[in-house]
C-alpha cells in the first residue's frame, strides 16, 4: 500500500412526466442553520446542499447547486479537468502532474437511520495523487480508480477516508503506458485497458489478487467505460463494444465495419449503456447525430438518430435510468433505452457549434438525482433543468467562460 502526495430502464409515465409536466418554482434558498459553528467552521444545515465545479481558463469555480451562485475561485495554471472523487463531497481536479483533491464544502454524515447535512468553505486541500498526464477517473462499487496515461500507473482508493486526508491507496501498473482507463468491480476485480503510445488494442481483468483472469484483443481504439446494472463493464471500440460480466468478454459489434464507440454513460439503474457513434475514420473532427445503446442483458446494440449533433460532454443518465443528449440545438434529448425511441426534448441554451480544439469551451450536461446542469460558454451561464418537469428552474450568469463541469451531492 502506498500513500499519495499531501435502473430499470426508463417507463411510459416518466417519460409522459418528462413532456407534459409544468415548470417548477423558484429555486430553493440554502438551508437554514440548526447549530452554531463547528470548530472548522462548518454550519449544520436541514438538508444537503449540492456543489458544482466548473473549471475555467485560469482556474476552477465552486457553485451552489440550487443557486448556481459562486461560492469559491481558485487560481490553477494550465488546462484543467474536474471528476467527481465518489465521495459526493470532494472533486478530483487534473493540473499538471497530479490529481489534486477539491474539497467543495458541502456533505452529509450519517448517524444511525438518517444523516447529518455541513456547509462550509470550499479548499484546495493539499492532498495530491502524483500522475503523469493525469487521465480517467472512474466511481464505481465504492472505490475510485485512477489513471496516469503517461506512467500506466493506477492508483485505487476509497473516497470516503478523503474527509480525514490523504487515503491508503493500491497501486497497479498498466502493461504499458497509454491513454487508458481501469474500473474495479465490486468482488475487487480490476478492469485494465491494454495499448501503448500510438495503438490501443483491448482489455484484461485481474482478480483481486492481481493475477490475469480474463483478456480480449478483440477492440481497436479501445476508450471510455462505463457500468451497467452494477457488475457489468462496457468499453468503447473503433468497430464496437466490450463486455464483461461473469469473468468472460463479449464482443458486440458495430452496424458499420468502423462504428466507433468512445464515451459512454451507464447506470446501475439499467441494463443499458448509452453511447456515442462514430462512422469516420478520416474525420478531423465528425459531428455525428446517432447515439448508440448497448442492451448488456441481450449483447444487442441499437442506433437512435437524434437529427442534431452532439459532443463528449453531451451523454448523462438521468432518473430511472433514462438517456439524456445535449444537442447542439440547445436541448436535452430524452431517450427510452428500453424502446430505443426519443421521447421528447427540453430546450435549454441556444443553437452552438462543436469548437475543433477539444480543450475549448463546449456546453456541458451534468445530473444530480432530478436535476440536469447545463453550461453555455456562449453567455458564460449556467442552468439547472428540473428533468421531471422538463424545465429550466435557474439559471446563473458567471464571472468567467465555464468549461468541463463536475458535481457533488453534498
Amino acid at each position: 500500500m502506498t500513500t499519495p502526495r499531501i435502473a430499470a430502464t426508463a417507463t411510459v409515465a416518466l417519460s409522459a412526466l418528462l413532456l407534459t409536466a409544468c415548470g417548477g418554482d423558484d429555486p430553493p434558498t440554502r438551508s437554514q442553520s440548526t447549530s452554531s459553528p463547528r470548530e472548522d467552521g462548518a454550519q449544520e444545515v436541514q438538508e444537503a446542499e449540492s456543489r458544482l465545479v466548473a473549471t475555467y481558463d485560469g482556474g476552477v469555480m465552486v457553485l451552489v447547486g440550487e443557486s448556481l451562485e459562486v461560492v469559491e475561485t481558485f487560481e490553477l495554471d494550465g488546462f484543467t479537468r474536474v471528476n467527481p472523487a465518489g465521495d459526493g463531497r470532494h472533486v478530483l481536479v487534473s493540473a499538471g502532474d497530479a490529481f489534486q483533491v477539491l474539497d467543495t464544502g458541502a456533505w452529509s454524515t450519517a448517524h444511525g437511520d438518517h444523516e447529518h447535512h455541513y456547509v462550509g468553505d470550499p479548499a484546495l486541500t493539499g492532498v495530491e495523487f502524483e500522475a503523469d498526464h493525469p487521465g480517467h477517473v472512474v466511481r464505481h462499487a465504492g472505490t475510485t480508480v485512477l489513471f496516469s496515461d503517461g506512467s500506466g500507473r493506477i492508483e485505487i482508493f476509497q473516497p470516503d477516508e478523503l474527509a480525514d486526508g490523504a487515503p491508503e491507496t493500491e497501486v497497479v501498473t498498466a502493461d504499458l503506458p497509454h491513454h487508458g482507463v481501469a474500473v474495479q468491480l465490486a468482488n475487487d476485480e480490476l478492469l485494465v485497458t491494454l495499448g501503448d503510445e500510438t495503438t490501443r488494442t483491448g482489455a484484461k481483468v485481474l482478480d483481486a489478487g492481481r493475477a490475469e483472469i480474463a483478456r480480449s484483443e478483440d477492440c481497436p481504439g479501445v476508450h471510455g467505460e462505463a457500468v451497467a446494472d452494477d457488475e457489468t463493464i462496457v468499453v468503447g471500440c473503433e468497430n464496437g463494444v466490450l463486455v464483461y460480466r461473469d469473468g468472460a468478454f463479449t464482443k458486440i459489434p458495430s452496424p458499420d465495419p468502423y462504428g466507433r464507440i468512445g464515451n459512454q454513460a451507464g447506470t446501475d439503474d439499467s441494463t443499458v449503456v448509452l453511447g456515442d457513434y462514430k462512422v469516420d475514420p478520416d474525420a478531423e473532427l465528425e459531428r455525428p447525430e446517432r447515439v448508440s445503446l448497448i442492451d448488456t442483458a441481450t449483447n444487442t446494440l441499437q442506433l437512435v438518430d437524434l437529427g442534431v449533433s452532439y459532443t463528449f460532454r453531451s451523454l448523462a443518465r438521468g432518473p430511472q435510468g433514462v438517456a439524456l443528449v445535449l444537442g447542439t440545438d440547445g436541448a436535452i434529448h430524452v431517450i427510452d433505452p428500453a424502446s430505443a425511441q426519443v421521447t421528447g426534448s427540453i430546450p435549454v441554451i441556444g443553437a452552438w457549434t462543436e469548437p475543433a480544439d477539444w480543450q475549448q469551451p463546449r456546453p456541458a450536461l451534468v445530473v444530480d438525482g432530478e436535476t440536469a446542469y447545463v453550461t453555455d460558454p456562449a453567455a458564460s451561464e449556467v442552468h439547472a433543468v428540473d428533468l421531471a418537469a422538463g424545465a429550466v428552474v435557474a439559471s446563473e450568469t458567471l464571472p468567467q467562460i465555464p468549461n468541463e463541469l463536475a458535481g457533488a451531492k453534498g
